[in-house]
C-alpha cells in the first residue's frame, strides 16, 4: 500500500539508461542480439524513454561498436523514444544515418574531467558542441544534455555549484530540451542536491543522473523529486558506471527506484515484476549476479 508525501510530484519519467551507460563498462563485450533483447524486454516493462546506445568511436568504447547494427534490430515500439549518445558531428552523422530522432550530448563540469573525457577544455568543450546541436535542431532531432561531476570530481574535488550552473545554462542556451545532472562519482547528498537545483531557478528542464558509491542515490533522487524535478535516470539493475572516471560505481537501479516511487503512490508505468524478470535474465547473460537490492530481495522471494 503506497503512503504518499507531500510535495512529490504525482508521475516520474525514469529514462532508462542500462543499455548504453550500464552495458559501455561492461569488461566483455555484450552480443548485439542480447542488447536487443534487453531494449526489448525493457520496453514491454513499461519503459518509454531508453536510452539506445552511442555513436562514440569504438576505441573509445568499443563494447558499443555495434551501434548501427543494434538500431537495425530494435524492435521499435509506438510510442517508446530510443535515444543515443553522439560525441561529435560525426557521431552525429551516424546518427542521422540511422534516422535517429533523439540525441545526447556529453559534457562535464570540471576542467579535469572535459580534458581526460572530452580532449577538451571546459571552454572549448563547447566549440564541439554547437555544431552538433545546432545541426540536430535543424534536421528535427531533439537534443539532451548530460553534464558529468555536477557534485564532485575525483582530481578537484567538490565542484563549485555556480561552475555548474554555468555550464548547464549554456548547454540549455544552445537548444538543448533537457539536463541531466550526474553524480558521476556519487558523492553528492541531499542539501547539495536541493542547492543545486535550486541555483538554477527553475527545474522544468532538469533531470537527474546519481550513481550509488556512497548509497546516497535514493535519498538524492528524493531531495530532487522535492525541488521540483520529475525526470530521473536510472539502469535496470543497476548496471553501468564511468569508464573515465574509476571512482565511479553503478548507477542508481531502476528496480530500487520504482519501489521506492509506487511505495510513494507516484506513477511511474513500469511493471516491476518485469524489471526483475529482465534484470535476472540480464545477470544470466553477463555472468554475475545483479547489484540492485530490490532484484536480490524479490529474485529471492
Amino acid at each position: 500500500m503506497p503512503y504518499p508525501m507531500e510535495g512529490l510530484p504525482r508521475q516520474v519519467t525514469i529514462y532508462e539508461v542500462g543499455p548504453r551507460d550500464g552495458l559501455q563498462n561492461e569488461s566483455a563485450i555484450v552480443p548485439v542480439e542480447v542488447k536487443a533483447e534487453f531494449i526489448d524486454r525493457l520496453a514491454d516493462a513499461g519503459h518509454r524513454v531508453i536510452e539506445a546506445t552511442s555513436f562514440v568511436h569504438p576505441k573509445w568504447v568499443p563494447q558499443l561498436a555495434d551501434a548501427e547494427d543494434l538500431l537495425t534490430r530494435l524492435n521499435r515500439r509506438p510510442g517508446v523514444r530510443y535515444p543515443v549518445l553522439v560525441p561529435n558531428e560525426r557521431g552525429l552523422d551516424r546518427a542521422l544515418e540511422r534516422g535517429v530522432t533523439e540525441i545526447a550530448v556529453f559534457a562535464s563540469a570540471t576542467e579535469t574531467f572535459a580534458a581526460k573525457n572530452l580532449n577538451r577544455t571546459l571552454e572549448s568543450q563547447f566549440v564541439m558542441f554547437e555544431p552538433v546541436v545546432a545541426r540536430a535542431l535543424e534536421h528535427g532531432v531533439k537534443v539532451r544534455a548530460y553534464v558529468s561531476m555536477c557534485f564532485g570530481d575525483p582530481w578537484e574535488g567538490p565542484t563549485p555549484v555556480s561552475q555548474v550552473v554555468a555550464v548547464g545554462e549554456r548547454l540549455l542556451g544552445l537548444g538543448c530540451h533537457e539536463l541531466s545532472l550526474g553524480d558521476t562519482i556519487g558523492v553528492g547528498t541531499p542539501g547539495h542536491v536541493t542547492a543545486l537545483i535550486e541555483a538554477f531557478g527553475s527545474p522544468a528542464r532538469l533531470a537527474v543522473h546519481f550513481h550509488d558509491t556512497y548509497g546516497q542515490a535514493l535519498g538524492n533522487t528524493l531531495a530532487a523529486l522535492k525541488a521540483g524535478v520529475t525526470t530521473v535516470d536510472a539502469s535496470t539493475g543497476g548496471i553501468g558506471g564511468c569508464p573515465y572516471a574509476e571512482s565511479a560505481t553503478g548507477n542508481l537501479a531502476t528496480e530500487d527506484l520504482v519501489w521506492m516511487l509506487h511505495g510513494l503512490g507516484i506513477e511511474t508505468g513500469l511493471d516491476l515484476d518485469k524489471l526483475v524478470s529482465t534484470s535476472t535474465w540480464l545477470a544470466g547473460a553477463l555472468g554475475r549476479p545483479s547489484p540492485s537490492r530490490v532484484v536480490q530481495a524479490l529474485a529471492k522471494g
